[in-house]
């Protein structure tokens, strides 16, 4: 079993002091905001992990994050991680845990996966707020002039629960409230998640929180918490949890995690808040972007980035030989099935086909004019050959370098090649630019990310999300930002077109404002913002002992 340092020691190695620390026991503890505010700055290199077109089981980003993190100190250099917390949903639905694995996670891993200190069910709780705040209200006789039909604001549950993707409230009026149809969306998928990833500070958090547009009136115009007199109160709720936490991982290396917006349906990545803090007290902050380079690097540069003003000096690509495997259509894998036996064997035929994808993402990593280092991220039965051939293709493809990562077989120790082809990358000067410009129209920006990033054809508008655009040039939130929600296994909006598809056209369905957030939320395909449990549910395979800890005879 790893053990744990005293927290207080791995603040200690950033030169944090427990001044600024408020402790959640021996192993984990919440940053005060209040050490953005100390002269001095080390200045760090930032560095973000992102990666090729994923399977449902992951291709190690986090995992790398972590391990590249622990490398650079082993190479001597003062590193720490930052992650987002992962939803309680996955990790008792698909995916499981969120804090790495092997040699190269995070710890104390089952506080991490659960509660840690409650920032999630935070979140929950100032969305559910406003939630009742509308339907009190209506009840109350909607002063405001609130169209029933055009409410934005579902309520939020971090669980998997497909039964409440739509819901009846209110049934039957009266002393139940006004009837109507609404939803639930996972708490990753609140536009709260996203605004505390985004914020600067306490008062920025109120500010965004202000900007909420909850609803549209009658006439058309927008409704925000403002308006209903609930963003003074939800921005309460949230005081401790724009505070980042701080664990550590398998190696004493400090990490801090902090938010968890998914990749897929919203901007996916871990807080400015945290980055901010790692910058100034570290050389090297590694910092997570969700899925592919088409999911959270696209919105960490178009969205994070051009928010915070950070500009990042290398991305590292994390790519599987299984999952180039399964990008070249010899192989499938399938939810809640093991894992075909043949994928397992050495196969450069499918290795050479799936690396479409790979070639793909390298494309959409270095046309933000950052170096891009390809980490291949080694399972048992990889072989050298194959390897050695995906090194090849990187290098073709305009990767500056391609290494091979056995950090969670090893540890930091399985870490140095890639921590000193990175070290040789942040050398190059970086030039970071946009996807596109602010000043573009709502549908120029979909149409620039779909075509460039995913190699769509074109853009197709269903009603609803052609009106939603009209209106929303209307009224004047034009110039914000896109945050695409679409599958994460495939480049496209539909996740059995596996590789790198060219020419298909990606059907927008609706489009939601997140103005405290800074950006319009794009719906496309079959995206859901509720996810659903599998056949066999992980959860069916986890337990607890007599004192209180977790089992599980979980085998992935």
């Amino acid at each position: 079993m790893m053990r744990s340092q005293p927290i207080h020691t791995i603040a200690a190695k950033l030169g944090i002091t427990r001044k600024n620390l408020e402790l959640f026991g021996d192993y984990k503890a919440k940053i005060s905001l209040d050490i953005l505010k100390m002269p001095g700055s080390r200045k760090g290199k930032y560095v973000v992990v992102t990666g090729i077109t994923p399977t449902h089981l992951g291709e190690g980003n986090t995992v790398t994050t972590i391990g590249l993190s622990m490398a650079l100190n082993r190479l001597r250099l003062k590193a720490v991680a930052c992650i987002r917390q992962p939803s309680i949903g996955p990790f008792f639905g698909v995916k499981g845990g969120g804090v790495g694995g092997g040699k190269s996670l995070v710890l104390p891993e089952e506080d991490i996966n659960l509660h840690l200190t409650g920032d999630i069910h935070a979140v929950s709780q100032a969305h559910n707020l406003c939630a009742s705040f509308i339907d009190n209200h209506l009840y109350r006789g909607n002063k405001l002039n609130i169209d029933i039909e055009r409410i934005y604001w579902r309520r939020v549950v971090d669980v998997n629960d497909r039964a409440l993707r739509r819901v009846i409230i209110g049934s039957g009026g009266g002393d139940y409230g006004v009837e109507r149809e609404t939803g639930f969306d996972i708490t990753a998928a609140s536009e709260l998640m996203a605004i505390l990833a985004l914020s600067e500070s306490i008062a920025d958090l109120r500010r965004r929180i202000s900007k909420i547009i909850v609803a549209l009136t009658k006439d058309g115009k927008p409704v925000t918490c403002e308006d209903l007199k609930v963003a003074g109160s939800m921005a309460l709720l949230l005081r401790d949890a724009i505070k980042p936490n701080l664990v550590q991982t398998s190696e004493g290396t400090p990490c801090i995690i902090h938010t968890g917006p998914f990749a897929n349906i919203t901007h996916g990545n871990s807080s400015i808040i945290a980055d901010r803090i790692g910058l100034k007290l570290a050389d090297f902050v590694v910092t997570e972007s969700g899925f592919g380079a088409d999911c959270g690097l696209e919105k960490f540069v178009d969205i994070k980035c051009r928010q915070s003003g950070l500009k990042p000096d290398a991305v590292v690509l994390v790519a599987s030989i299984r999952a180039l495997k399964v990008h070249s259509g010899i192989f499938k894998m399938t939810v809640g099935r093991p894992l075909d036996k043949e994928i397992e064997r050495e196969n450069l035929k499918a290795v050479e086909l799936g690396s479409s994808n790979l070639k793909k993402q390298i494309e959409n990593s270095i046309i933000y004019g950052v170096p891009c280092v390809v980490a291949i991220n080694r399972f048992k039965a990889d072989t050298d050959k194959e390897a050695a051939l995906v090194k090849k293709i990187a290098l073709k493809a305009g990767a500056d370098s391609c290494v091979v990562s056995e950090v969670f077989t090893k540890g930091s120790r399985g870490g140095v090649d890639l921590g000193k082809a990175v070290i040789e990358a942040v050398k190059v000067k970086s030039h970071l630019k946009f996807l596109y410009s602010s000043a573009a129209s709502i549908k120029e920006k979909m149409d620039r990310i779909a075509k460039t990033i995913y190699g769509a054809k074109e853009v197709s508008y269903e009603p609803l999300a052609q009106a939603s655009v009209q209106n929303y040039e209307k009224l004047g939130l034009g110039r914000l930002p896109i945050c695409v929600a679409k599958t994460h296994l495939s480049l496209s909006h539909d996740p059995a077109l596996k590789g790198a598809p060219r020419d298909f056209v990606l059907p927008v369905r609706e489009i939601r404002p997140s103005a405290g957030a800074g950006f319009l939320y794009a719906l496309c395909g079959k995206i859901l913002t509720m996810p659903s449990l599998p056949s066999h549910p992980v959860g069916e395979c986890i337990d607890v002992d007599a004192k209180g800890n977790m089992k599980s005879s979980l085998r992935l």
